[in-house]
């Protein structure tokens, strides 16, 4: 970290300060005369200043520091976002997504059940590849895209507020796994590949033997509306996928091109296949009617099996799982999985491969042996690639255009390091590595096993996130870090490309329809503390600031769904309220000028206690009321 920035980090530190104080001074007294601790955040930045020289260019990041990255993981089986400071490797938030989470409602709110939309009622997922939107191949900030594998569905993650605010469930197919954006010219579309094959009816009317009507689709979806533009038929299974930095071409590996449906079936080729889709031709043939629709939707599935003009299939050696495109925009590179090599694809080639001016064999330009077990490739900014070796438990460096001279001249080495990874690796990621601006400085691997690495914890062990300082000659293991659940995948990106909401705007889309219930009400959400009856259904509105509620007590009847709405009006950070009914299964955070609300049926006779349940105040534990619920 430059001196800069720890210069800046101390100055962000004391307007902070400022700020806390400001709301001690206005709130810290309501109720008593208690006199707020005095803080340290200004301490900590002085102390960084005065030792700026000291720390600078190394991976420790000191109190009253903060990070250089943003580190976005997925949780894997958890269904959720965790956000992770890099090079320090602290957890700095978690967002939840396709998953049920108890601290911030997610998945009771109504705003999160809104999102939710026809998923709703899942309360599991497995979310697997975060990756950002981009603007000329460089992330812009603006949104996070992830995918859930076990229950077929996309989500878009705002990266103003960290929050999730759109999810799609995918028709046509089973299994979304690999996801990524387009690059170029911005993220018009993300797209996703669909593991597993199923009929193209899908309708139980067909035998499990009839594997031949089983397919796979490619799905592009537009990022602005959250809506399936089309899908694309292959041949074989999707797994993981690129796009190219001309804004042409995206690729995809298949590992059963066998249409397998048992191990063996599935690895019995030599080579499969990655799968090339042309963009412009496959807009064409949506907009010229070339397409069918499937199973009672509207979504135009195009084909693109093996003849077909919207594609290209280019054999690669055995079962390929990632593939990867080289930050100079020249290569795809898919890694074999089963096969001690990766194939290096030549972008440059495929205007005439798709013109038929060459064969698809001639677009792999070298396919150097990197190791055991290659799966997944990340580069850094001096030509170098970094692939994961799950078998010989290492990172294989070697150079790209060292590896295409020696397709022709084996006299040249152009592997640069191995290092040893504790244990099996999966993904790796660069900082900035898949974008234009790849800086060459961090490295993560994320190890599927943990053995001996840390604390015994019982028979289920973590797993282990590791971090590998690359801005020198060699790879040097800097951290070992402990992750639950599986961290199948994470993207590292400049903080200075983030740029987040302090406190919620009174106008964000995000609780837009629960203020228009409040209007619909005659409820003036800043202002009103009331409750609305309606039959058995009855509305509560309240406000919030620290450390009361706007109401301490309202009535119901036994058997009433009862939605709360609460407004917090605190303007300060940090100020977060919580509401939760004692024994009734709800609970929900509202942050500074959020609207939140939950909706519960009261089954409980008697006084039950609700509560703020994220510690706010001096007062937080008084930050209490009573609902009577009539027999």
């Amino acid at each position: 970290m430059s001196i800069n920035d720890q210069e800046n980090n101390a100055k962000d530190l004391e307007l902070e300060n400022q700020e806390r104080r400001k709301f001690f001074g206005k709130t810290a007294l309501v109720g008593a005369g208690v006199v707020a601790a005095p803080m340290t955040a200004a301490m900590f930045a002085s102390t960084a200043q005065a030792n700026a020289k000291e720390y600078a260019n190394t991976p420790t990041v000191h109190p009253g520091e903060l990070d250089e990255y943003y580190g976005f993981w997925s949780g894997g089986q958890s269904g959720e976002v965790r956000i992770v400071g890099i090079p320090s490797m602290r957890e700095l938030m978690r967002i939840p997504v396709f998953n049920y989470d108890s601290a911030t409602g997610w998945g009771a709110t109504n705003e999160s059940k809104a999102i939710k939309g026809d998923s709703a009622h899942f309360l599991n997922g497995d979310l697997h590849h975060p990756h950002m939107s981009m603007t000329d191949g460089r992330y812009n900030g603006k949104y996070l895209f992830v995918n859930d594998k076990a229950n077929t569905r996309v989500a878009r993650i705002r990266c103003d507020i960290m929050k999730t605010d759109k999810i799609l469930s995918i028709p046509n197919v089973q299994a979304i796994h690999g996801l990524r954006v387009q690059k170029v010219p911005y993220t018009k579309y993300f797209f996703c590949n669909s593991e597993f094959e199923i009929p193209m009816n899908n309708d139980g009317k067909s035998s499990l033997n009839d594997v031949d009507s089983y397919r796979s689709l490619f799905t592009v979806i537009d990022a602005e509306k959250m809506e399936i533009a089309f899908q694309v038929m292959v041949d074989g299974n999707l797994d993981n996928t690129d796009a190219d930095y001309g804004g042409k071409y995206f690729a995809s590996t298949c590992y059963n091109s066998e249409h397998g449906t048992n191990l063996s079936e599935m690895i019995a080729a030599e080579r499969d296949h990655v799968v090339v889709f042309n963009l412009a031709r496959c807009e064409a043939a949506v907009k010229a009617g070339k397409f069918k629709n499937y199973n009672g939707n509207n979504v135009p599935v195009l084909d693109g099996r093996k003849g077909s003009a919207l594609t290209r299939y280019i054999p690669v050696p055995k079962s390929p799982h990632g593939i990867n495109t080289a930050p100079s925009g020249k290569y795809f590179v898919a890694n074999g999985k089963l096969s001690p090599t990766v194939s290096i694809i030549s972008i440059e080639k495929l205007d005439d491969l798709f013109n038929d001016k060459i064969k698809p064999r001639d677009t792999v330009v070298a396919e150097p042996e990197v190791g055991l077990g290659p799966l997944h490739t990340a580069f850094d900014n001096k030509g170098n690639a970094y692939t994961t070796l799950f078998l010989d438990s290492q990172i294989a460096k070697w150079n790209v255009e060292d590896a295409i001279k020696a397709h022709n001249d084996e006299s040249i080495n152009y592997i640069r390091q191995k290092m040893d990874v504790n244990f099996q690796p999966g993904h790796n990621h660069t900082t900035m590595g898949e974008t234009r601006d790849a800086d060459g400085k961090w490295l993560v691997a994320l190890c599927k096993f943990s053995k001996d690495r840390f604390l015994p914890v019982g028979p289920l062990h973590p797993e282990n996130d590791q971090l590998i300082d690359i801005s020198g000659d060699e790879m040097k293991l800097v951290h070992d870090g402990p992750a639950f659940a599986e961290p199948h995948d994470c993207m590292m990106v400049h903080r200075s490309k983030i740029k987040t909401k302090k406190i919620w705007d009174r106008n964000d889309p995000f609780f837009a329809g629960t203020v228009a219930r409040a209007k619909k009400d005659g409820i003036n959400l800043m202002t009103d503390n009331k409750v609305i009856r309606d039959g058995k259904k009855v509305r509560v509105y309240m406000t919030s600031i620290a450390p009361t509620y706007g109401m301490n007590q309202f009535d119901v009847n036994l058997g009433d769904e009862v939605t709360v709405t609460i407004t917090n009006l605190d303007t300060i950070e940090d100020v977060t309220h919580g509401f939760c009914m004692t024994n009734h299964g709800v609970q929900m955070e509202i942050s500074p000028q959020e609207t939140s609300s939950v909706t519960f049926v009261a089954d409980k006779p008697g006084v039950q206690w609700f509560y703020c349940n994220w510690f706010c105040h001096a007062l937080h534990m008084e930050m209490r009321g009573r609902m009577l619920v009539h027999a």
